[in-house]
């Protein structure tokens, strides 16, 4: 896989790689290099064919998706890859399809704003009081504040975190493996003492101290419901998990969904439609984006500060609901309307 591809993604990547030669085995098409007509046709066959979980053909996102993995494959074997030109073609006629007919599936589901204000509602429900409640405070607030990804927080270490001077917050030295950068981010204190990221990250160390366990290694480490640090996990007979106790991008992830649940968020006897937010650890730096469009603060500073590079489509696009009543913010204000 090429370099500075996320291990998630790398997953999903060579997941829909498999599916695409297993495609072009069963049709007699080459899958590398694959063809621009071979990708076309694979795209096609995608939003026509039912999933086999699903019953339905692929998401626009996700067929997206399977064009990348397919670049990508070809990218780390240092072949060109197929143009895209007929199978993107391909792709905004069925998302255009699927808009016409109002089918959910050309509604994109987006992470849900875990904004200030829905951090407070989330640890308000979480019981800070035990040690895996001080854990979850401490990574939904330093998560939000840092606006880091599920995959950027579970590599952080005690060591990449320090007191800055005259006690005004943290010093973090973050590893952002999407753009193979180290960042370094002050985090300040917060106006509010549940989610103050300079005081529940303490709160957690202090916690993890009372229960004996040095706080170096991994930051958020794996704590069960009986409070035991980094619990044994086996497969098959077999020991798995960092033998540090390191949390996974999809533990931090957890973190967020299960506060989401337990504030009302997120309701177990209800199904999702189509388009609902999703309470995942892609919240947090949703939130973030939101939080400082609404406060009106500097897009490029805010921006760099979360890893985006200058002039990112994709840090705009978490602005499209922030500030829409906002009268220096929405067009139709003072218009004579």
């Amino acid at each position: 896989m090429a370099k500075g591809v996320p291990a998630q993604t790398a997953r999903g990547y060579a997941g829909d790689w498999q599916r695409f030669e297993q495609w072009a085995a069963e049709n007699g098409l080459r899958a590398m290099p694959a063809s621009a007509e071979t990708l076309t046709e694979y795209v096609a066959w995608l939003t026509v064919t039912p999933r086999p979980r699903t019953g339905r053909p692929y998401k626009p996102s996700s067929i997206d998706r399977a064009m990348a993995s397919i670049a990508v494959a070809h990218q780390a074997a240092s072949l060109p890859q197929p143009a895209q030109t007929g199978a993107r073609l391909v792709l905004r006629g069925y998302e255009a399809e699927l808009k016409q007919t109002k089918d959910p599936r050309g509604k994109v589901r987006k992470a849900g704003a875990a904004t200030p204000r829905v951090l407070r509602q989330m640890i308000a429900a979480t019981d800070t009081a035990t040690l895996i409640g001080a854990r979850d405070a401490a990574a939904l607030t330093n998560g939000f504040a840092l606006a880091a990804r599920s995959s950027e927080a579970a590599l952080l270490d005690w060591e990449d975190v320090a007191e800055a001077d005259e006690d005004q917050g943290l010093l973090y030295d973050l590893y952002r493996p999407k753009v193979t950068n180290d960042q370094p981010l002050d985090v300040p204190y917060g106006n509010y003492a549940t989610t103050c990221p300079v005081r529940t990250l303490r709160a957690y160390r202090q916690a993890l101290l009372d229960h004996e366990h040095e706080p170096t290694g991994p930051l958020f480490v794996r704590i069960d419901r009986h409070g035991r640090i980094n619990p044994p996990l086996h497969r098959g007979g077999r020991r798995i998990g960092d033998p540090a106790g390191r949390m996974t991008a999809e533990g931090i992830g957890d973190i967020v969904t299960r506060a989401a649940r337990r504030a009302g968020l997120l309701r177990p006897d209800q199904l999702l439609p189509e388009g609902a937010p999703r309470w995942t650890g892609h919240a947090l730096r949703r939130g973030y984006a939101t939080a400082i469009r609404e406060a009106k603060k500097d897009q490029l500073e805010a921006a760099r500060h979360g890893g985006w590079v200058d002039g990112s489509r994709a840090f705009a696009g978490y602005h499209d609901r922030a500030g829409v009543f906002d009268e220096e913010l929405n067009p139709l204000y003072g218009i004579g309307l």
